[in-house]
């Protein structure tokens, strides 16, 4: 799935404005394209139309919960083929296990720390520099900061 150029498809799934928009800048400073999805019902409309490396999935969002897409995922398997979700989320506790059941790949808890992301967003056939994550996380954060500075 991943584009000749080694850049990876995001969609970022988070009913948080703020939460979305720190996760889509941080895709797009590792050179990643992002789209994103305010609940579940709008993310299973994208996912519906179009292919993806990588889901960035809140759990606790109204219409349709980040379980709910999963589950989705789950029953139509053509449109999730190698996608791999990561759910972000401060209300995982023990629904760990579940969700590994229904074949999300990791866990990032919220609140979460701009260093903790880059690491996971790993194709399978090429890695991130160690200079391109810090400079990554750096800006992320400095952009993030700025942003909490505004409102």
């Amino acid at each position: 799935m991943s584009s000749a150029d080694g850049s990876l498809r995001f969609l970022v799934v988070d009913d948080n404005e703020d939460i979305r928009d720190v996760l889509v800048r941080m895709a797009e400073r590792l050179g990643h394209t992002a789209s994103v999805a305010a609940d579940g019902v709008e993310a299973v409309e994208i996912l519906a139309e179009h292919r993806f490396d990588f889901m960035l999935l809140d759990l606790t969002m109204p219409r349709m919960t980040g379980d709910e897409v999963v589950r989705w995922l789950r029953a139509h398997p053509d449109r999730g083929e190698g996608l791999r979700v990561v759910v972000v989320s401060a209300w995982v506790g023990e629904q760990r296990g579940h969700l590994q059941e229904l074949g999300v790949h990791a866990v990032l808890p919220k609140p979460f720390r701009a260093q903790q992301l880059p690491c996971r967003f790993r194709s399978r056939d090429h890695r991130l520099s160690r200079r391109r994550i810090r400079s990554a996380c750096a800006a992320a954060a400095d952009g993030a900061a700025r942003q909490v500075r505004k409102r």
